[in-house]
C-alpha cells in the first residue's frame, strides 16, 4: 500500500485524535473523524479507509473493538493504535486487543513524547511507529512524518506500548513531588527510579529493556513527568494540594489514563513476584489509603540496597 493521499478513519476526536488528525491534514491525507457522540455511523467511518488511527481512551476501545469484529474491514487495512493504557479486565495494551480482535491485520503502535497541546501548537517533537510487521511500521513513519514530527520505527509494540502506559502511572508521581516542593533532587531521584521500574515490569511481561530507553519510554516519562499540560501530572499535583480523586477527575478535560493503569500494574506485579515500589505507592494514594507526605515516608523509607540488582553480587 503507497502512503501517498491515503484515506484514513481517526477513530475519537478528543485533544488527541485531533492533533494526530491535524498531522495527517498536513501531510494531504483524505480523513474521516469518528466519535460516539458523532453524527455519522461507524460503518460509515470505516467505508474506504485504507488505514484507521485509535485515539479512543483505554476504556473506549474494548466496546468499539466488539463493533468493528461486526462490520467489513478491508483485508490490507493498517490499524494505528495511539491509546496509552492497559485494559483493567484483560491487562493487555491496546494493540494486543487490536490483534486478537482482528489477527489478520497489520497493527502498529503510536508511542513517543507527544503531548497534544504541543502539537497542536506547531511544535516539533519525534515519536515511535512500532510493530512486528516492518512494511507496516513504515507506512506509518511515511504518513505522520513531517518537517516538526519525527517518526522512528521500532519492532518492540509491546514495549512501546507500556512505556507509554505506565509513565502516566510515574507522572502521578511526579505531579505529586512538584505539588509538595519537594524540589529538583528529588525529582530527579524519581525519574531516575521510575525508568528501571518501567523496564523491570516491561522485560517480565516480554519487551525489550532498551525500548524503555528510547523515545516511547524515557522520552515520554521526561515529557509527561515535567510537564503541567500532562493531565496524569496534575492529578498528582492536585492530589499533593489537598483536593480529592473524585474532584480532581470530575474537573479534568480529558481522561487520566495513570489512575487505571495502576491498578492493572500493582496486580502485574503481584502475580509476577514483581517489586515496583513507586507504582504501588501511587496506587495505594489513589485509593485513599495513604496520603502524600505517607507515601513519600514510605518510598524514602524501604529497606538499603544497591542501585542495581547485579552489583549485590559478591565481587569474585
Amino acid at each position: 500500500m503507497s502512503s501517498l493521499s491515503q484515506p484514513v478513519t481517526l477513530l475519537g476526536a478528543g485533544r488527541w485524535g485531533t492533533a494526530l488528525g491535524g498531522l495527517l491534514a498536513e501531510n494531504s491525507h483524505r480523513l474521516q473523524y469518528w466519535s460516539r457522540s458523532g453524527a455519522i455511523t461507524l460503518k460509515e467511518a470505516i467505508q474506504d479507509a485504507r488505514v484507521i488511527v485509535s485515539a479512543l481512551s483505554m476504556k473506549g476501545v474494548p466496546p468499539t473493538l466488539a463493533q468493528l469484529q461486526s462490520l467489513d474491514l478491508a483485508p490490507d487495512c493498517v490499524i494505528i493504535s495511539a491509546t496509552k493504557g492497559l485494559d483493567p479486565q484483560s491487562q493487555k495494551t491496546p494493540s494486543q486487543l487490536w490483534r486478537q480482535a482482528f489477527p489478520q491485520l497489520s497493527v502498529v503502535a503510536l508511542s513517543g513524547p507527544n503531548l497534544s497541546k504541543e502539537i497542536e501548537g506547531g511544535l516539533p517533537t519525534a515519536t515511535v511507529a512500532a510493530s512486528q510487521d516492518p512494511a507496516a511500521s513504515r507506512l506509518v513513519q511515511t504518513l505522520f512524518a513531517s518537517e516538526r514530527f519525527r517518526v522512528y520505527v521500532n519492532p518492540d509494540p509491546l514495549g512501546a506500548e507500556l512505556g507509554g502506559a505506565l509513565k502516566n502511572v510515574m507522572a502521578i508521581a511526579a505531579g505529586v513531588c512538584d505539588g509538595l516542593q519537594l524540589g529538583a533532587n528529588a525529582k530527579a531521584a524519581l525519574l531516575t527510579r521510575a525508568l528501571p521500574e518501567m523496564a523491570r515490569l516491561g522485560a517480565a511481561l516480554g519487551a525489550r529493556e532498551e525500548t524503555f530507553f528510547g523515545l516511547s519510554g524515557l522520552g515520554d516519562l521526561l515529557a509527561t513527568c515535567n510537564s503541567p499540560l500532562s493531565r496524569n501530572y496534575q492529578v498528582g499535583f492536585k492530589l499533593a494540594q489537598g483536593l480529592s480523586l473524585e474532584q480532581i477527575l470530575a474537573e479534568s478535560e480529558g481522561v487520566a489514563e495513570g489512575v487505571p493503569t495502576a491498578g492493572v500494574a500493582v496486580r502485574l506485579a503481584q502475580t509476577l513476584n514483581l517489586s515496583l515500589p513507586i507504582s504501588q505507592q501511587v496506587y495505594a494514594l489513589l485509593q485513599g489509603a495513604v496520603t502524600p507526605p505517607t507515601a513519600l515516608k514510605n518510598l524514602m523509607g524501604r529497606e538499603l540496597t544497591a542501585e542495581f540488582e547485579n552489583m549485590l553480587e559478591a565481587p569474585d
